[in-house]
């Protein structure tokens, strides 16, 4: 069985931030004194470096096709810092010659001031995490900045393109804390007239081991709900954005292509606290890894926590949980080339989804419709049996 490599990534993981958030169940530690900025980013080249070895059949002559560098709050790192780590991250590999190169962003002043810095040090594309405009919700969320800082940042990100910076998200959330449809539609409302090239729309959900879930707060319900995605999402169509996946935005080409290679199936390395990674084998092998997650143990150099095989009947589900996440047709030749299985495999499955209305195909693609949207969880049940 062979495979075709897909494209190669690279996810950083820089896991401190100011204060953690109640809603957030990311690898995130609160800050306490001062960040070990440079001892970290050294740790994050040697833990590279051993991947490089470790995987070196897998990689081959493949370049990096993006970068994203998340968290935690990595504009906590100066941009001194960020230029040197893309830097030496260039000497250990190649990088494509349109590489993107994201970096999460707090759009507190003392961060965002750094924009341009990051700019001239090969950072191309930020993502601020706004999550809302009024003052009572970022309070609720646990968030630092308030909205002036939060549109002083998105003026900031717009001066920095001359320096390099192609592109920036805004990150906002709906279904917050007895949050009505009206509030909703307005913080969309002030997102869209920041005209951001991407944006990330998205429902909060209460993930368990996060304050949230231990003192549940009052949310909006179904019907509300539904009212805000169908109204925002008309609203955003309206002000020229696409939707190209469950909970992003963009306006024409200006998709995250980091993101796209995620869930496309494609290959990532991943270094830092916590970091998932996923690498390919022409042989027909696929592992999924993950990183130490204390910042601790990770800087006693013990980086590598978990492998694992992608078991063959596990590949299914694998990869249509990623690829139907796009709105894009999924070329059904992906399926054979990147999971190494025939089409047979889920020709029963695949009926049945045609038939639930879940789907609709061509002789190349299968595009899942509307009503699959609505029922993800149930068609992607239908690849674990």
């Amino acid at each position: 069985m062979k495979l075709t490599l897909p494209p190669l990534s690279l996810y950083i993981h820089i896991p401190w931030c100011v204060q953690k958030c109640p809603y957030c169940d990311f690898n995130s530690h609160a800050q306490k004194g001062i960040i070990p900025e440079t001892e970290y980013i050294q740790h994050l080249l040697l833990d590279l470096e051993q991947d490089l070895v470790r995987y070196r059949q897998a990689i081959g002559d493949r370049k990096i096709h993006s970068i994203f560098i998340g968290g935690g709050t990595p504009s906590l790192f100066s941009a001194q810092g960020i230029s040197h780590l893309l830097a030496e991250i260039r000497k250990r590999i190649d990088f494509e010659p349109n590489i993107e190169i994201t970096l999460e962003a707090n759009p507190g002043t003392a961060e965002a001031e750094r924009f341009i810095g990051y700019a001239q040090g090969g950072v191309n594309r930020i993502s601020m995490g706004i999550q809302s405009f009024e003052p009572e919700k970022l309070l609720k969320l646990g968030r630092i900045h308030d909205s002036q800082e939060a549109k002083q940042a998105v003026r900031f990100a717009q001066n920095s393109a001359s320096f390099g910076l192609r592109s920036f998200n805004v990150d906002l959330m709906h279904g917050l804390p007895n949050q009505s449809v009206d509030q909703a539609l307005n913080d969309l409302r002030q997102a869209i007239a920041l005209a951001p090239p991407h944006l990330s729309w998205y429902q909060l959900t209460i993930e368990p081991n996060t304050m949230f879930y231990y003192r549940q707060p009052t949310l909006p319900d179904d019907d509300e709900l539904w009212d805000i995605f169908e109204q925002g999402h008309q609203l955003l169509s309206q002000a020229g954005y696409v939707q190209y996946e469950t909970s992003a935005y963009a306006k024409q080409g200006f998709q995250c292509q980091h993101n796209l290679n995620y869930w496309r199936f494609g290959d990532y390395l991943a270094i830092g606290c916590g970091a998932h990674g996923k690498i390919s084998y022409t042989t027909g092998e696929i592992y999924r890894f993950s990183k130490t997650k204390h910042p601790k143990g990770y800087m006693r150099g013990e980086y590598l926590y978990q492998q694992e095989q992608i078991a063959l009947a596990d590949r299914p589900f694998e990869f249509f949980m990623n690829r139907f996440r796009l709105l894009e047709p999924t070329p059904k030749a992906e399926f054979e080339t990147y999971t190494g299985l025939n089409m047979a495999e889920v020709a029963t499955t695949m009926q049945w989804a045609l038939d639930k209305n879940y789907l609709v195909e061509t002789a190349e693609t299968w595009q899942i419709t509307q009503q699959g949207k609505l029922f993800l969880n149930e068609l992607l049940e239908g690849f674990l049996t």
